[in-house]
């Protein structure tokens, strides 16, 4: 039981390091803002609540992925993921930002007098360093799995959104951390406390921004993304190089989880290989496949003549 547990927490390390993080400094920042009447601290501290509630959303979306197949959901539970992943880019954007520009608008229309800024500047900088170890470790985790990948190509490909939604949500943060303390400094200097409302509100369009991306990658999941170009290359090559195949007609693929695969073969057989051989060979092709690429869940191998395939396929192989 224990080293279960332990397992789970090693396994979500990233999403519990935020969730930390966020949860200590959302309490931090309310009462700075409640103390020192702060608009953009306040904004802060709504921002650092809804990315606790998110993180929790992704592990509660990662517990019900794993639940295993059955008659109603054949291919599994995996993409219950790509939903919790789709609500969270929608928190984002309507607590998240909303509030944020309406707090900093509501502040510019009705300005409250500053007091001394100096708690504001501490609790922003212990912020800033919880953030910045989440940042850390989201980073190193996503580094690790993209490789040698572009960072934009490798979240583009990603179909583990847990790893590249904390990725966006501490970047947002940390730049959210930055205007904060730029707005808390410029309305003390300049003695006009609208400033900070106007911080507020740059802080709820980079929460917008990021929501739009975070939906937009999470709506691809969701109706259905193919594998990674090099998976779909591997099972073609595999079955392409199988001397009772005279040609492959297509490779369909698509992601049913974040670690699993479906793939639909159209291969044209040699005319001269009979029904029972043909099982047969079906069989090792599908050892071979799987060996080779362990995320293949499900592997479904057509035999069909390239020119039928030609005739009836409306989608590009």
């Amino acid at each position: 039981m224990t080293h279960g547990f332990t397992a789970r927490i090693r396994e979500n390390l990233v999403l519990y390091g935020a969730l930390a993080a966020n949860l200590g400094i959302g309490v931090a920042k309310f009462i700075a803002a409640a103390i020192t009447g702060s608009s953009s601290m306040l904004t802060e501290g709504v921002h650092s609540c809804v990315d606790s509630g998110n993180q929790l959303l992704l592990l509660y979306g990662q517990h019900k992925a794993k639940r295993p197949a059955d008659t109603a959901h054949p291919f599994g539970y995996g993409r219950e993921l790509y939903f919790w992943a789709f609500v969270v880019a929608i928190l984002i954007f309507a607590v998240g930002a909303g509030v944020s520009i309406y707090e900093g608008y509501r502040h510019i229309i009705e300005p409250e007098p500053l007091s001394n800024p100096l708690i504001n500047y501490i609790v922003l900088a212990v912020s800033a360093l919880l953030e910045g170890s989440s940042w850390f470790l989201a980073m190193r985790e996503f580094a690790a799995k993209k490789g040698d990948t572009a960072w934009w190509s490798a979240i583009r490909r990603s179909k583990d959104p847990a790893g590249f939604i904390v990725l966006f949500e501490d970047s947002a943060a940390l730049a959210g951390l930055a205007i904060a303390a730029a707005g808390v400094f410029a309305s003390h200097a300049l003695n006009d406390p609208r400033i900070d409302g106007v911080a507020s509100i740059l802080i709820g369009i980079i929460l917008a921004a990021v929501a739009g991306l975070l939906a937009r990658e999470s709506k691809g999941l969701l109706i259905g993304e193919r594998a990674d170009p090099r998976v779909v290359a591997t099972v073609r090559a595999i079955i392409e190089a199988h001397p009772a195949i005279s040609s492959v007609n297509h490779v369909r693929t698509i992601h049913t989880a974040p670690d699993s695969i479906f793939a639909a073969v159209s291969a044209d057989f040699v005319d001269s290989v009979t029904m029972g051989e043909g099982e047969t060979m079906i069989e090792e092709l599908e050892d071979r496949l799987r060996e080779a690429v362990p995320m293949l869940s499900s592997i479904y191998i057509r035999p069909e003549k390239r020119e039928n395939a030609a005739v009836f396929s409306g989608v590009a192989p």
